[in-house]
């Protein structure tokens, strides 16, 4: 069963850096990747794909090109930079800090219990 999650304050960017991590792709390209690496659980809608990928390029994590997609259409791809697998290397190390630290939190148990 998959139910739809809302994207985490903070976490957009690092996701739609890591959709581009491995080669440039249209922002349907990356809306699918995300949905189908969280077996529908996330489904990136245009409202906030599109102006992310807009931000991310404003500061020089992603830059753009026209070219046709797979249905020949004219299509803009995105593709990371080097400045911007700096940004996914940090932010992902930042957030696998907070997962493990949250995972703790999460599997604690009161002080005395067995």
């Amino acid at each position: 069963m998959a139910d739809e999650v809302a994207v985490v304050q903070g976490t957009l960017d690092v996701i739609i850096l890591k959709a581009l991590s491995w080669r440039p792709q249209h922002g349907y390209a990356v809306s699918r990747w995300v949905k189908d690496t969280t077996d529908g659980a996330l489904d990136l809608e245009e409202g906030a794909l599109y102006p992310a990928l807009h931000r991310l390029e404003r500061r020089g994590l992603v830059a753009s090109e026209w070219g046709l997609s797979e249905n020949n259409r004219k299509a803009k791809y995105y593709r990371i930079t080097a400045d911007g697998r700096r940004h996914l290397r940090a932010e992902a190390a930042a957030w696998q800090r907070y997962a493990a630290m949250l995972g703790k939190v999460l599997a604690a148990q009161a002080p005395g219990a067995a």
